[in-house]
């Protein structure tokens, strides 16, 4: 299998020409991804563009492994040709030690989603921010974005809380099962933005009800852990809310959220736009985001 190519291309994605023949090898790893749509667009799109993409789930709960296994797993794709690999729950922040280099975006959020294998190193990326960022874009413009409660301080949640401050939010409320994960979160967000822009929640109901947002960046609320992240009470109309799950794409929570006359964005503009960045990184070329858009709306719409 070919491997990255160095330089990237700008060659019209209509004229695909150059790229015939070519081949990437490409992969997912983490828990419960049989279910993922990363594969097909990356897949996709390597066809519209004439160039064979193979991308693999490398699901970590049929092997029975955790991330302990990254190690193995990532010589074994270098071994393998591999251009590159997505990284998603529970493994964006344990795979930071097994890699040799770092963007800058990947160093300040602390989670890498993007690993690119190239020339016998291995240098993380986080495409989940912009992801978010591009799709709360489009999805909630003109989003009033004063004060905004996060629920999830993890790698999707630290990509989410960077995106949020990036598109002004005021102040970031945090809450986390592990309340010293929120805190160190916030604390190393106020240092990039500025003192007072994040903080942990205290109460979390009484911060909530306050709130003009809330983002939601927990595993509650997909299909294998089905519920609220949140008691339904806390959630007012004066309230946007988006989400991260995107199987389901219409969450319990967000189901809550529309019957209280919510503005709600669901976790699909993350999905593909977190997708396209990464298929730049892999392939060197760049991605037809309407493109790719609109071939995940047309597999969720048949699912």
């Amino acid at each position: 299998m070919a491997l990255l190519v160095q330089e990237r291309s700008h060659a019209n994605t209509q004229d695909a020409g150059p790229e015939r023949g070519r081949s990437v090898l490409a992969g997912l790893i983490g828990a419960g991804i049989q279910r993922s749509l990363t594969p097909a667009m990356h897949e996709r799109e390597g066809d519209a563009q004439g160039l064979r993409v193979l991308y693999q789930k490398i699901d970590l709960t049929p092997l029975g492994l955790g991330v302990e296994a990254l190690p193995e797993l990532l010589t074994a794709a270098e071994r393998m040709g591999f251009a590159g690999l997505n990284i998603t729950y529970p493994a964006k922040q344990a795979v930071i030690p097994h890699l040799d280099e770092l963007s800058d975006d990947a160093r300040a959020l602390g989670a890498v989603n993007t690993v690119v294998l190239r020339e016998g190193r291995r240098i993380g990326h986080n495409t989940d921010w912009w992801g978010f960022a591009e799709g709360f874009r489009r999805g909630l413009p003109g989003a009033q974005m004063t004060r905004v409660v996060q629920l999830g301080a993890g790698g999707a949640g630290a990509a989410v809380a960077h995106a949020l401050l990036t598109l002004g939010t005021g102040e970031l409320i945090l809450s986390d099962v592990e309340p010293s994960r929120a805190q160190d979160l916030a604390a190393s967000l106020c240092e990039r933005f500025g003192a007072g822009r994040a903080r942990a929640a205290g109460d979390l109901q009484a911060d909530l009800a306050a709130a003009t947002g809330l983002t939601h960046c927990t595993p509650t609320g997909m299909d294998k852990l089905p519920g609220l992240p949140l008691p339904a009470e806390w959630l007012h109309s004066g309230l946007w809310v988006a989400e991260i799950v995107y199987f389901p794409l219409e969450t319990e929570l967000l189901r809550r959220a529309r019957a209280l006359g919510c503005q709600t964005l669901d976790g699909g503009g993350m999905a593909v736009f977190q997708a396209v960045e990464a298929f730049r990184l892999f392939t060197g070329l760049d991605p037809d985001a309407e493109r790719m858009r609109r071939h995940f709306t047309e597999m969720t719409s048949a699912s």
